[in-house]
């Protein structure tokens, strides 16, 4: 799973700077006055190839008792509990305060691995001022900068040293029965997730259970069926009560990307009678961005009269319009309709994303397309499109070679990826098409 770094500190030290830094975004909304950041708010970066999340918070007052500081402090407390990593940020310039020694008192206490960083230290990496941050009791202040750049990769190393990297799923192209498909269930709070596993699996069967403290792990089931193994993530915790299993829904956004980044196929559930909600769309931009094999279940169909479901349509093309190549189906998980087409398309989502694709015939598709309509010139250039091979799975991507391909327009891209869908029967999963340009050996003389 990939690590997470939470940033915890007193309000205008600088966490959302210090965010926007690691994300390499402007995500984190800046302002030079206390208080801007309230809820908690995710993003991805990346050091090398190493990926990690980032949870960008409010400013933090422990011992809060009332009003927004108390329900700041309480996503605060969240963000920590999932942090594999906690960087806590001081203010370089202002020196220690009362509400610091509180927030380090609170982090020696929940036994995370804590990075001290002293943030706008531009110019001041041997400044006596920062041996006061010693008191903390946190460890060697790091000096940084969020605002300059300084620092940053140094701090990502420590941040990440102790953290054992992923291992390669180097079978993953296979497709074969041996290896177990990842399928994971992701969706809002109560939209049925746990009911649809719990259907999957029969209530009688142990499966596991949510052990107190473990909040950042999504449960990971085993599950066989028609002799394919699969593990089932569920991004909402289960309990066993008696010998019927219950979702606890305590939603936790950290849960799910991990949970979309680690499986194979991800199946998004969407509620009928709620709609698509813009969480459910936040959900599926990620899914796309990952490239990961999708499939979308709307859940609790038989709650809805013909208008909900006609609307319920509508909306699912508005909002979802970029999973298009999904498959949209029908069920109710609490009275097992439909979900026999349902694994039929998750079976079809996975294949399409492991498919291989010989170059010969992705070398001729091309060649056909590009005969039946040629890219458009950009001035004297057309892009000459040569021959194209597989460049990798899950999602596919095809290679194409030729020259002035930097030229290529995105709306010819869809054309080139629309006739390589209908040919390879490509459904349920995104597909990359990347341009490689040959040398001009004429630009050398130039």
């Amino acid at each position: 799973m990939k690590p997470v770094i939470a940033l915890v500190g007193r309000p205008n030290v600088g966490k959302s700077t210090l965010f926007n830094r690691l994300t390499k975004s402007r995500d984190a909304i800046v302002a030079d006055f206390a208080g801007l950041t309230r809820d908690r708010h995710y993003g991805e970066g990346r050091q090398g190839q190493r990926e990690f999340i980032v949870i960008d918070t409010g400013g933090f007052e422990p011992d809060c008792k009332s009003g927004i500081f108390q329900e700041m402090a309480k996503q605060t407390r969240q963000a920590v509990a999932e942090a594999d990593v906690v960087m806590f940020v001081v203010d370089a310039r202002l020196g220690l305060s009362a509400q610091d020694h509180d927030i380090a008192n609170y982090l020696r206490a929940s036994r995370k691995k804590v990075l001290l960083v002293a943030n706008k230290a531009e110019g001041m990496q041997e400044a006596p001022q920062l041996a006061e941050f010693h008191e903390l009791g946190i460890g060697e202040p790091l000096a940084v900068s969020a605002a300059h750049g300084q620092g940053m990769r140094s701090l990502l190393e420590l941040a990440l040293e102790d953290i054992p990297e992923p291992e390669e799923d180097d079978d993953l192209a296979d497709g074969s029965a041996e290896r177990p498909i990842r399928l994971a269930v992701a969706g809002r709070p109560n939209v049925g997730k746990s009911t649809l596993i719990n259907t999957w699996l029969g209530e009688e069967r142990l499966v596991a259970f949510d052990l107190p403290g473990t909040t950042r792990d999504a449960i990971t089931v085993p599950f066989e069926r028609q002799g394919q193994r699969y593990e089932l993530i569920d991004t909402a915790g289960l309990r066993r009560k008696g010998k019927v299993f219950e979702a606890i829904e305590k939603f936790s956004v950290v849960k799910t990307l991990q949970a979309i980044s680690d499986a194979h196929v991800v199946l998004l559930l969407v509620d009928a009678t709620q709609g698509i909600t813009e969480q459910d769309a936040h959900i599926a931009g990620y899914i796309h961005e990952t490239g990961r094999a999708v499939v979308v279940a709307v859940n609790k169909w038989d709650a809805v009269d013909s208008y909900q479901r006609e609307m319920l349509q509508r909306s699912i093309e508005h909002r979802l319009s970029f999973l298009k190549f999904a498959q949209v189906l029908h069920i109710s998980a609490i009275k097992r309709q439909g979900l026999g087409p349902l694994w039929k398309a998750l079976g079809d989502a996975w294949s399409s994303a492991t498919r291989k694709m010989p170059t010969p015939v992705l070398t001729r598709l091309l060649s056909e397309a590009v005969a039946y309509q040629q890219p458009k010139r950009a001035g004297v250039v057309r892009p000459k499109l040569r021959y194209a091979h597989q460049g990798g799975q899950n999602p596919p991507i095809i290679v194409i070679h030729g020259n002035a391909l930097e030229h290529v327009t995105d709306a010819y891209k869809r054309y080139l990826e629309s006739r390589f869908r209908e040919h390879f029967k490509l459904q349920g999963t995104p597909l990359r098409i990347e341009m490689k340009s040959g040398h001009n050996p004429f630009d050398d003389k130039n």
